[in-house]
């Protein structure tokens, strides 16, 4: 294994008048060095569409992860998804790209829009290879991997955004390269960047999409540890053990609440500088320790920090706010949505005196549970979390 990781985003809009999307993008990790990620496209938009891009996913993601042959999960699809009573077909378009190792992208394209590849900043070409399965044309492609390669891939709502009124023929594939290549360089995760594409198609399409749109985009990036520190430890002499393996971690130092950042002061021999610049009402404002690179409030920046996690799995509305913002808890969330990938979390178990007064809503399991509930979010953003406590 090498220290690449992958970082995977994606977006969908629904046509408009429907509630479900005809999109659907299944991940599948096999283990720690297979994942398999799969865009399907139903026939149509609706119900039906979703069904059928559903299943597809579904199926192939699966079956793949389990290293059976492509032609197998293909004639499986084939004779797996009902026949559209109108139209006299079963299938869904489809895109698979399978990563194995972090070291080789093996992609596999269906009818859908062709992937595109940026490499070094710049739209590359890569080799396809022909093949014909059921009677279906199938394109092939294997890809050694690079650190900061980017794979794009989409649904065919994406190129017909703007057809017949902003453009003649639509959004064309090589426009699209064309938006997306120069934000590469700016370092925005593959969520942020799927977001900012199906935005740009839903305001081609007059915020009223004519197909269901989906863009899925892989980032290859090398790993980059960042460390937790949340809560003094139950036993006052686990301090210093708690301190020695918080420090001696590789990456960034993050501590949260002010008993703790007192604690790391006086293990480190440094002073805590406050600050009082409220760059907002809702969160406290942070603080300084040298040799720490953050040092903020506790339950409250986490719990912000917790409610932007949820909206960046979802609509990603929050990411203007925290993306510029100086408080706290977008600091925080520049640093464990954007920067890291192995988040170590070091959870004290001690119960802060301050937070028995039965007129405040903070309790001893309501800490606990932010730190589950953060530490689940982040893993579905695809970052690998360890938890300790003390």
């Amino acid at each position: 294994m090498n220290d690449l990781c992958i970082d995977i985003g994606y977006k969908s809009i629904n046509h408009v008048g429907e509630q479900l999307c005809g999109d659907h993008v299944d991940i599948v990790e096999h283990d720690e060095y297979s994942t398999v990620i799969v865009l399907a496209d139903g026939l149509g938009s609706g119900v039906k569409a979703s069904i059928l891009s559903t299943l597809t996913s579904k199926i192939i993601s699966t079956m793949v992860a389990a290293g059976l042959p492509l032609e197998e999960c293909v004639s499986t699809i084939m004779s797996t998804l009902p026949v559209c009573s109108a139209r006299g077909v079963a299938y869904s378009t489809f895109t698979i790209i399978h990563l194995l190792n972090n070291e080789t992208a093996e992609l596999i394209q269906y009818d859908n829009p062709h992937i595109i590849f940026i490499r070094d900043s710049e739209v590359t070409n890569y080799p396809e290879t022909e093949m014909y399965i059921e009677g279906k044309k199938i394109y092939k492609s294997i890809i050694k991997l690079k650190e900061d390669d980017v794979f794009i891939a989409m649904s065919d709502g994406c190129p017909h955004a703007g057809i017949g009124s902003v453009y003649n023929f639509g959004w064309k594939r090589e426009d699209i390269a064309e938006y997306i290549a120069p934000l590469i360089p700016a370092g925005y995760t593959a969520k942020t960047l799927s977001t900012m594409l199906i935005d740009e198609v839903n305001k081609l399409y007059g915020n009223k999409p004519g197909d269901d749109a989906t863009a899925c985009i892989v980032k290859v990036r090398r790993r980059e540890p960042m460390n937790l520190l949340f809560g003094p430890p139950s036993n006052r002499d686990d301090c210093d053990r708690m301190m020695n393996l918080f420090f001696s971690k590789q990456g960034k130092h993050i501590i949260c609440g002010g008993t703790t950042s007192s604690i790391a002061a006086k293990w480190l021999g440094k002073p805590v500088k406050a600050s009082l610049n409220f760059e907002r009402s809702d969160v406290p404002p942070i603080a300084s320790i040298e040799g720490v690179d953050l040092v903020t409030e506790g339950v409250i920046t986490i719990n912000k920090v917790l409610e932007y996690a949820r909206d960046y799995l979802g609509e990603n509305k929050s990411y203007s706010e925290w993306s510029f913002r100086h408080d706290g808890a977008s600091l925080i969330c520049r640093l464990l949505f954007e920067e890291a990938t192995d988040i170590n979390f070091y959870v004290g178990r001690a119960v802060n005196p301050a937070h028995q007064n039965p007129d405040l809503p903070i309790t001893f399991s309501i800490k606990m549970n932010l730190v589950h509930e953060l530490s689940e979010c982040l893993r579905k953003m695809g970052k690998h979390i360890k938890v300790s406590y003390f």
